[in-house]
């Protein structure tokens, strides 16, 4: 029996600059994603029926979810009829990134659910309908689909590719609140404050800014503790919120300085995850 396992790593913005709603509903965006060394986990497997289990540290937050509304369930159904495949699949999900965190947790399984998915039936990973199936699932999914350090546009799915960062040390921190993307959109005001520049990828996201974190500190004010902490950490060269939040995030100099940092975090009862970009 083949069982197949892919990493859903953790998702970071880098800079987020909110241009315009689009007709579409969605917002016109400029973005600079970049990628953890670790995240979820999704085992992938042939079976009679397609089934969903949900172990790790944040497992009982989506305990309550209906199995179809589940992203990884959707990416299934969504393979299974664009390449006119009638098997199915046992799916375990080992889910350690918080939930509704802005570190693209749900995209970023579903888009490693369709990685494993064309592993196992043979397929390439970068095929152009595996694109197609991620910009249906979410803005964010194309992107994790990719899974590496990129520029995107449009919704956030008109990417290009850019130089690794090159495994830097990384902190994401998550003060333990969970805020809804729609409520922190929904309270942005609407305001173009600029393009986001061109040029060597940390100094660009250094001069940028992610414009949902303003609304978000509003929805979610924990974020403030978070944030100043980061920014006054010694060795961080860039520290800033992640996406929608709360979670946020520092790059360091050093492992050192970065694990100092963690376990400051820690002992005021708040989520981290010291790692690398990829």
């Amino acid at each position: 029996m083949t069982v197949i396992v892919e990493t859903a790593p953790a998702k970071i913005n880098l800079a987020l600059h909110v241009r315009r709603r689009r007709d579409d509903g969605y917002h016109e965006l400029e973005t600079l994603f970049a990628f953890c060394r670790d995240g979820d986990v999704v085992t992938v497997e042939r079976a009679p029926a397609t089934t969903l289990a949900l172990t790790g540290p944040f497992a009982a937050v989506l305990a309550g979810e209906s199995r179809e509304d589940n992203l990884v369930v959707r990416a299934v159904r969504a393979f299974q009829a664009r390449f006119g495949v009638r098997e199915d699949y046992a799916i375990t999900l080992d889910k350690h990134l918080p939930v509704a965190s802005g570190i693209g947790g749900g995209s970023a399984d579903a888009a490693a659910t369709l990685r494993a998915l064309a592993r196992l039936r043979g397929i390439a990973v970068d095929h152009p309908d595996l694109f197609v199936i991620a910009g249906e699932l979410g803005a964010d999914v194309p992107a994790c689909l990719l899974g590496e350090t990129s520029r995107g546009e449009g919704k956030g799915d008109a990417l290009r590719r850019l130089a690794p960062l090159g495994d830097r040390p990384v902190l994401l921190i998550n003060p333990g609140v969970g805020v809804s993307t729609a409520a922190v959109f929904a309270r942005w005001d609407g305001v173009d404050r600029g393009a986001l520049g061109q040029g060597d990828i940390l100094a660009v996201a250094t001069a940028g800014r992610n414009d949902l974190e303003p609304p978000a500190r509003a929805v979610a004010p924990a974020i403030d503790a978070v944030l100043a902490q980061l920014e006054a950490a010694p060795g961080a060269v860039i520290s800033r919120m992640s996406g929608s939040g709360a979670t946020c995030f520092a790059i360091f100099g050093d492992v050192a300085t970065r694990d100092a940092a963690a376990a400051s975090a820690r002992s005021r009862g708040w989520w981290t995850l010291p790692t690398f970009l990829r």
